[in-house]
Formats: structure tokens, C-alpha cells, sequence
């Protein structure tokens, strides 16, 4: 991955939506085993992609992603490819996943009771509806990962996509990880949460190396280093929740074993849904655990309001050689387009405490879905003017 070393680089967390108001018929073709697209789909696909890298390199975004709108990689999409899960009806009283039972739900039920009742989750204009699943994913035999053939038609759509788009200087593929999925499949099989999670990390091991292979940059995408802490009863203490973490960090480690740590990033935060977040762990609590994965770049929320003062940590958290960070510098959770002063001067802070060359201005999650269509792409050409405006200041001295 590349560094700052002249200006300050830009990038975001995963997910944009496509671009045009006809964009979309075939984003719900998603890439598995089962079968291909046919040809003319194949085609308009990879026009559909090759328009949001486009629009990325014009607005100035240094190192881009596919949208992840048309990839089909969903948590479902695992328990297809993943041998030894099943999906089955969910019986009285219990979830489909781990976040409906965060303990915030408890402080604030008429807010998510609301929420529930029109299924929503980003509360966006023309949001289609996102209602809790009438099932859950349960693990019934040995893990088994099946996906490599799967993502490699990604890769392929994505290859031929940036060609058709004149190229990118830098390009990414977002893949869960190990400390992720398990919020959405239950472990009857193993009865143990480190051999659960480990089986996973093992199940991964062949998407990330085809990732790497094929020359992209591999983001891990990690929310439960963070969010888990609310989805945990009773709530734990901070070192029975840093031993979780740790579990799942040394999953991840071994599923990154072997592969190079320039070509790996790793994206945390505290869950994109749109409320109060005053549950939240300290970043405090885990930054230690977070700098054990094996990553050149940790990308994490620092523009949320729930989060933003942590910047100040970074000036006493030693960053270890060759490493740098891709704080969020606009979020998801306002409709509020960041203003480019605003997002420079964010961006000087960690200049300031790491080094310039070691920050990537990014965002706190994955826009798409989580904003409107029109406010995801105001509010990345905001951030690459504050980037703008940030290297001025930073390389004037």
C-alpha cells in the first residue's frame, strides 16, 4: 500500500452505491458457484462497476473499491458457501443474529421498537425495508470454506471493471472477518467459542489469498472487534471482553498467516446502524488488541461524534514502524455533509500525532445504504477537498 508521501491519500470503507439513476438491474446477481450470469448480464455488470470506479478517480480517491452493491457477498451468501451450515426457522424467543440483542436496546426501547416496526436501520430516505430474518444460521457439522471460485468472478468482473474505467492507482475488496460472521451463524457444532471462531478463520483462508493473488489490497472487515461488547449478557468486564478480542484477532492472524502485511488493511468500528451508540466501548479498551493484526493500515471511526475526541489517544499510542492509519474523517451517521475545513483539520490531528505520511484520510464505514444515493458522493468529494486543504498546510511547512 502506499503511503502519503507527497499529499494525503484518500480511500472509504467499503460500501457506494452505483451510479445513475438505471444502475442497479443487475446488482442483485451475485457471484456464486451455483451458476454465472449470463453474457449480457456479465457486460452491464462490469459497466455498473467500471461507473462508480470512475466516479471515485474523478472526484479524487486514491485508492478505490467496487461498491460491494452487486457482489452478492452477504452474511447469507456464507452460509450458502460454508459446508456444515444450515438455515433453519427461528424458535420462540430466539434472533437471527447478535446485534438485535445489543443492551442499548434496553435504554432506549421506544426507539427501536420504532425502528423495528418500519425496518429500518439507517433511517434513509427510499430505504427499502430491512426487517429482522424469520430464521438463523446454525453451524451443525465441521466448517468448511468453499468460496474460492466465488470470488475470483469477482475479481474477474472487478479486473475487467477498473480497465474499462481508464484504470485506478489503487483498488480494494472488502472480506468479513473470522470475529464478524460469527455474529450471524450459531455454533451448535463445537461447543467452543475459540475452536468456532479458529474453524472460521480457516474456512476464510483460501478468499483472502485469492485476493492478495490477484493484486488487490485485502480489507478485513472487522466490526465485531468493537460492537460485540454491547451484544454480550450479561455485560462483561473489560478484560473478560479483551479476552474475547483476543480470541478473534489471533483467528484473524491465522487466516492471514503467509500473506503480506502491505497488502492487507484492517477496518473496525463500533456497527453502522444509525443510533444512540452510548454503549460503545472506549477505543481505549481495544486499540492495544487492534494493532496485533496483521495489517499495514487500521482503518476505524474518528468522525462520529460518539468517537471523534478519541483522535487524541494516537498521540501516545506508538505506531509500529511501516504501519499507518485511515481515520474516518466523514461519517455515516449524519446526513450533514461534512464541510472540507472541517475534515482538514481532522485530518492534521493524526498528521500530527503519527506523521503525515502515515495517514490516509477515509470514512467511518461503508456509505452506501447507510446515506442517500446524493449524499454519499457529496460527502466524498468533501473529503477529498479536505485532503486537499490538509496537504497544503501539511506539506507548506
Amino acid at each position: 500500500m502506499k503511503h502519503s508521501e507527497s499529499a494525503i491519500r484518500t480511500s472509504h470503507a467499503g460500501r457506494l452505491p452505483p451510479v445513475g439513476a438505471t444502475a442497479g438491474k443487475y446488482a442483485t446477481w451475485s457471484p456464486r458457484s451455483s451458476g454465472e450470469p449470463a453474457t449480457e448480464d456479465a457486460g452491464q455488470l462490469v459497466q455498473e462497476v467500471a461507473a462508480v470506479i470512475k466516479k471515485q478517480v474523478e472526484i479524487g480517491i486514491s485508492c478505490v473499491g467496487n461498491g460491494e452493491f452487486w457482489n452478492g457477498r452477504s452474511f447469507a451468501y456464507y452460509a450458502e458457501q460454508f459446508g456444515g451450515v444450515i438455515t433453519r426457522p427461528l424458535k420462540p424467543g430466539e434472533k437471527g443474529s447478535h446485534r438485535e440483542d445489543a443492551r442499548e436496546r434496553d435504554d432506549f426501547p421506544k426507539l427501536y421498537a420504532d425502528m423495528d416496526r418500519v425496518g429500518t436501520m439507517f433511517c434513509v430516505p427510499g430505504e427499502q425495508p430491512r426487517f429482522s430474518p424469520p430464521h438463523k444460521m446454525v453451524l451443525t457439522g465441521p466448517v468448511k470454506g468453499r468460496a474460492t471460485d466465488a470470488i475470483k468472478r469477482e475479481i474477474e468482473v472487478y479486473k475487467k471493471a477498473i480497465k474499462t474505467a481508464g484504470g485506478a492507482d489503487e483498488a480494494f475488496i472488502c472480506v468479513f472477518a473470522p470475529g464478524w460472521l460469527d455474529h450471524h451463524i450459531f455454533d451448535d457444532h463445537y461447543h467452543d467459542d475459540e475452536k468456532f471462531v479458529f474453524a472460521i478463520a480457516e474456512a476464510l483462508r483460501d478468499e483472502y489469498r485469492a485476493v492478495v493473488d490477484a493484486g488487490f489490497i485485502l480489507q478485513i472487515d472487522d466490526p465485531g472487534i468493537a460492537d460485540s461488547w454491547d451484544m454480550i449478557r450479561p455485560e462483561p468486564s473489560v478484560a473478560e471482553y479483551r479476552r474475547y478480542v483476543k480470541i478473534r484477532v489471533d483467528a484473524l492472524n491465522h487466516a492471514l498467516a503467509g500473506l503480506p502485511e502491505d497488502r492487507v488493511r484492517h477496518h473496525f468500528c463500533w456497527g453502522s446502524w444509525h443510533g444512540p451508540h452510548t454503549h460503545d466501548i472506549p477505543m481505549k479498551d481495544v486499540i492495544d488488541l487492534v494493532l496485533e493484526v496483521r495489517a499495514q493500515c487500521y482503518s476505524f471511526e474518528a468522525g462520529n461524534v460518539r468517537h471523534e475526541h478519541e483522535w487524541t489517544l494516537w498521540k501516545d499510542i506508538k505506531l509500529p514502524d511501516g504501519k499507518f492509519v485511515m481515520p474516518g474523517v466523514v461519517s455515516h451517521a449524519t446526513n450533514i455533509v461534512e464541510h472540507p475545513e472541517l475534515i482538514a483539520r481532522r485530518i492534521r490531528n493524526f498528521a500530527e500525532a503519527v506523521g503525515r505520511e502515515n495517514v490516509i484520510a477515509g470514512t467511518d464505514c461503508g456509505l452506501g445504504s447507510r446515506l442517500h444515493d446524493d449524499l454519499v458522493w457529496a460527502k466524498l468529494s468533501a473529503l477529498a477537498e479536505g485532503a486537499r486543504l490538509a496537504s497544503k498546510s501539511l506539506w507548506a511547512r
